[in-house]
């Protein structure tokens, strides 16, 4: 047991997944699919102004949609909406509050208009989590999370890293998922028509 070291096996636990079963299924990601409302009433990034959402967050082009206190059932989500999540609840802000990245949120971040530039976003946030984490070293992931993590602060690094793992690895298997079914929804829909 005095061989192993933690760090490395918490990132192998995102970056095995990443490398062999979510990031190459996420390549060439169209704006058809990464926009698609499978269902009435989604939640998505639409641009500015178009919204019916009753929150609306962003500081761009671009904004994501909300609601406080959520509606219950949630609305259904794009995968636009999804992306946007992980890259800015799940990775940017912890990049921010943990990593030295600058400091965002859902209302100051600026989202993609485009599905390539959302996994451009998605690789910077990814990229600056592991290089964070790697940096904790062994002795990182036992300090206390601080005041960012509200409820939490006393818990040990090792548990925000788990915690950010199992969202990137659920919420991209969604996004997985919605580019399956985006795919075999669209084929029964062309062959209908032909």
């Amino acid at each position: 047991m005095t061989d192993l070291t933690w760090n490395a096996l918490l990132r192998e636990q995102l970056t095995w997944h990443w490398t062999n079963q979510l990031r190459e299924r996420l390549d060439g990601l169209t704006d058809d699919e990464y926009f698609w409302e499978p269902v009435p009433g989604c939640w998505s990034v639409r641009p500015r102004g178009t919204s019916t959402a009753p929150v609306q967050g962003g500081s761009g082009a671009m904004t994501i949609d909300f609601a406080m206190p959520e509606p219950d059932p949630t609305p259904f989500t794009t995968i636009a909406w999804r992306l946007g999540h992980v890259i800015v609840g799940v990775l940017a802000m912890r990049n921010a509050s943990h990593f030295g990245r600058a400091a965002t949120d859902y209302w100051s971040f600026e989202y993609a208009t485009t599905a390539a530039e959302a996994l451009d976003q998605l690789d910077a946030e990814y990229a600056t989590w592991l290089a964070g984490v790697e940096s904790l070293g062994e002795s990182g992931l036992a300090l206390p999370c601080g005041e960012a993590e509200g409820a939490h602060a006393e818990r040990p690094m090792a548990t925000l890293v788990l915690h950010i793992h199992r969202e990137v690895l659920h919420h991209l298997a969604e996004v997985c998922l919605l580019r399956d079914l985006h795919l075999h929804t669209h084929q029964r829909t062309r062959r209908e028509a032909s």
